[in-house]
C-alpha cells in the first residue's frame, strides 16, 4: 500500500466541542498508522498544547509529525528534532508590547510549557493558558526577558475592538509581519509569509512524499492555505463557508459526529 499523508487540524476538526477525540475516531487513526501512513497535526496552538493530542494518538511510535504555531514551526514527534521553522524577528518585540501597553491589549508568547506575558492577565490569557495545558506567567522587563527564539506574538483584546486593532497592525506593519485574529478576541502575529501549507510543502520534500498522496482536513481561515494545497483538500461540515468553498470534499458529518471517519474510511481504507 503506498505511504499517505494525513493532515489535521485540531480544534473543530480532529476534536469535538468538548476539545476531546472520540473513541471511534481514535481508533480509525490508531489503525490508519499501524498500516504506514502518517499523521501530522497542524494547528496555531503551541507545541506543548499539542502533546496531550500527539500521545492519544500515539505520534511518537508511529513517527507522525507537528506543525505549531500555523506552521512556523515543525517537529518530528519521534525524534523530537525541528524539521523547519520560521523565526519571530527580535527587532518587533519592542513595538509590540508598547502598542499593546498603549491600547490596553495583553500580549503573550510561549516558552516550553510556559505563556509568558508582560501585561496584565486578562481572561483570554488565561483561557489560552488553559486551552494547551500551559502555565500562565507574568515577567518583568518583558521585552529583555525574550532573549531566545520564539514564533509567535498573541495580542489579546475584547471582542468589539479586536478587529480595528488587527487592521491598524496588519497596515503598520505589511510586509514585516503577517497579522490576522484567530478568535474573535485573539491577534496573531507571525513572522512574515507563515501558513500551514507553506511548512507542509517543505516538510514533504523532506519526508519525500508527494503532493498527491496528503489529504488536509481543516475547519477554520487558518486552514484554508493546506487544504487548497494538498491533493485532497476536506473541510468539516461545521466548517464556515469560505472554507468550504475552496475545499475539493466537505464531510457529511460535523466533528461532534465523528466526520474524519468517511474521509479515512474514503481515503485510507
Amino acid at each position: 500500500m503506498k505511504k499517505k499523508v494525513l493532515i489535521l487540524d485540531i480544534d473543530g476538526t480532529l476534536t469535538n466541542s468538548q476539545k476531546d477525540i472520540t473513541p471511534k475516531t481514535l481508533e480509525a487513526l490508531i489503525k490508519l498508522q499501524e498500516q504506514g501512513h502518517i499523521i501530522v497535526l497542524a494547528s496555531g496552538r503551541p507545541t506543548h498544547g499539542m502533546k496531550k493530542v500527539s500521545d492519544l494518538l500515539q505520534l511518537e511510535k508511529f513517527g507522525g509529525y507537528v506543525l505549531c504555531f500555523n506552521g512556523a514551526r515543525i517537529m518530528n514527534v519521534k525524534t523530537k528534532e525541528v524539521v523547519y521553522q520560521q523565526c519571530f524577528p527580535k527587532e518587533c518585540i519592542a513595538p509590540l508590547y508598547e502598542y499593546a501597553i498603549t491600547h490596553d491589549m495583553g500580549l503573550v508568547t510561549y516558552k516550553d510549557n510556559k505563556v509568558l506575558t508582560g501585561t496584565r492577565i486578562d481572561e483570554y490569557m488565561e483561557f489560552e493558558a488553559r486551552l494547551n495545558l500551559m502555565e500562565l506567567e507574568r515577567v518583568d522587563d518583558f521585552v529583555n526577558y525574550i532573549d531566545f527564539d520564539i514564533n509567535k506574538c498573541l495580542f489579546t483584546a475584547k471582542e468589539d475592538v479586536a478587529p480595528d486593532y488587527e487592521k491598524e497592525l496588519a497596515q503598520q506593519y505589511d510586509g514585516v509581519l503577517s497579522v490576522y485574529r484567530s478568535e474573535s478576541f485573539f491577534v496573531e502575529a507571525m513572522p512574515l509569509g507563515v501558513d500551514k501549507a507553506a511548512s507542509l510543502a517543505r516538510l514533504f520534500d523532506i519526508i519525500g512524499v508527494d503532493k498527491e498522496d496528503t489529504v488536509a482536513c481543516g475547519d477554520g481561515f487558518n486552514d484554508m492555505s493546506m487544504i487548497e494545497y494538498a491533493g485532497v483538500g476536506v473541510a468539516m461540515a461545521n466548517a464556515k463557508d469560505e472554507v468550504k468553498a475552496v475545499a475539493d470534499v466537505v464531510t457529511a458529518r460535523t466533528n461532534d459526529e465523528d466526520g474524519l471517519l468517511e474521509i479515512v474510511e474514503t481515503y485510507f481504507g
